[in-house]
């Protein structure tokens, strides 16, 4: 008897889920977002369905037609996930939890990816410290994508001249397994070999020759739509590798005197093509998931112009879910007020930028996550900056509450000072402790 009652309710339950509908285009699903760990729930996460896309309310819920049976979610300061609708016949909402996560992370660039002892020089650091993630350059500085993109116009430009990484998604797959969090760099308008691929692109001195900046690098008119479509076609396909976030870097105008471009170079007009740009590749990347964020110049968190290069903490708002200003103290060779000597004060520098930044955006700290100077100085007196200098400017960002911090140093030469090893309190200033 108990037998039979127990393959009636399995036969049951087949023809239940026989006619069940799971959630597809057009069908409105519900749910609610929480804290992994608190169980609390999470305002203003970011909820999307293909191309549709909400927020959670003041109770952490959302509404959403669905393309489909699954949404991908994301919010500040948590890592992302993707939840299988329940079937809109039962009468809860589907629960989905994300895990607070701050990344602290090392830049390594197209070299630096592609060579075994820096890249596990990176990780066993990763391994050993607080660190967390990694900011891989997808499109360096000189233009080069360093794998073998299905862009097609990445070969056309010669930014595959240099292989560095044979096969991408092997390594990101690599690196996830390992828990750490992956971050896109992607070097947009500073781009020498597209511009001497397509001239008619370029940035234009006053002579009407093609403009190249103390590097010797050329740039593309950020006015033209051509050059907005690749890298955001280099974007996407980063996206589809997993990175978990683009970041796109040199999303300017080139601050020099007497360059020529396709617009009058005027506030308002570089101001439109840079939040533009933004807001296409923020369109264009919203089905994967990923958080959209851009380094900006240091001085953009003072600055109430936009520096001349397009950039404008206001206008940047609407486009950009993650600001990585570049606060490294050589790098403000005007000083700060009441710090005219910056590289004497990085805490002061570092803090106090983030905390005018976040006074004129009424931002949470955690949409702010700095750049921090992890190489010699330049600008002022040559010195090292060695342990005491990176953890006062680590100090300074989480003092500040800001949504992680990343390290720079252009040869990806890092050690653990300033560093706090696993699970320990206090960091090593001095190298080898």
């Amino acid at each position: 008897m108990i037998g039979t009652y127990r393959n009636y309710i399995v036969l049951l339950i087949g023809l239940l889920l026989t006619v069940i509908p799971s959630p597809a285009r057009g069908q409105t699903s519900a749910g609610k977002v929480v804290d992994a760990l608190s169980k609390r729930p999470i305002i203003g996460a970011i909820v999307t369905s293909g191309l549709a896309s909400t927020v959670t309310d003041e109770r952490g819920m959302f509404s959403l037609e669905t393309s489909g049976n699954k949404v991908a979610v994301r919010a500040y300061g948590y890592l992302r996930a993707e939840q299988t609708m329940v079937s809109p016949l039962f009468s809860f909402p589907s629960e989905v939890s994300l895990v607070p996560f701050t990344p602290k992370a090392l830049y390594l660039t197209v070299y630096g990816i592609g060579s075994r002892i820096l890249r596990n020089s990176a990780l066993k650091l990763l391994e050993e410290t607080e660190l967390n993630a990694l900011v891989i350059d997808v499109k360096g500085d000189r233009g080069i994508i360093p794998y073998r993109s299905a862009v097609s116009l990445a070969s056309q430009v010669g930014a595959q001249r240099i292989i560095t990484v044979k096969d991408m998604g092997g390594l990101i797959r690599s690196l996830k397994a390992k828990g750490v969090y992956l971050i896109a760099r992607i070097v947009v308008f500073k781009d020498d070999p597209f511009v001497l691929a397509k001239p008619g692109l370029a940035v234009r001195n006053a002579l009407g020759g093609i403009w190249k900046d103390r590097e010797g690098l050329a740039w593309a008119d950020p006015f033209r739509k051509e050059v907005w479509d690749y890298n955001i076609d280099v974007a996407v396909e980063a996206a589809r590798f997993g990175f978990d976030e683009i970041q796109f870097d040199y999303v300017r105008f080139p601050d020099a005197p007497g360059v020529r471009f396709s617009m009058p170079n005027t506030e308002e007009n570089r101001i439109r093509a840079i939040t533009g740009f933004l807001a296409e590749a923020r369109r264009r990347l919203l089905p994967y998931n990923v958080f959209v964020g851009a380094d900006i110049f240091g001085y953009v968190c003072w600055n109430l112009n936009d520096t001349l290069i397009g950039q404008k903490l206001e206008d940047l708002l609407p486009h950009l879910e993650y600001f990585s200003p570049m606060l490294y103290p050589s790098g403000f060779r005007f000083g700060i007020p009441g710090y005219r000597n910056p590289v004497a004060h990085p805490h002061e520098i570092v803090y106090l930028s983030l905390k005018n930044a976040r006074e004129r955006t009424r931002l949470p700290s955690v949409r702010f996550r700095p750049w921090l100077q992890s190489f010699r100085d330049y600008a002022f007196d040559r010195r090292p900056f060695t342990g005491k200098e990176i953890r006062e400017q680590i100090d300074a960002a989480e003092k500040f509450g800001s949504g992680g911090w990343m390290l720079w140093n252009p040869q990806n030469n890092y050690s653990e000072q300033g560093l706090k090893r696993k699970n320990e309190r206090y960091p090593s200033l001095v190298a080898g402790r």
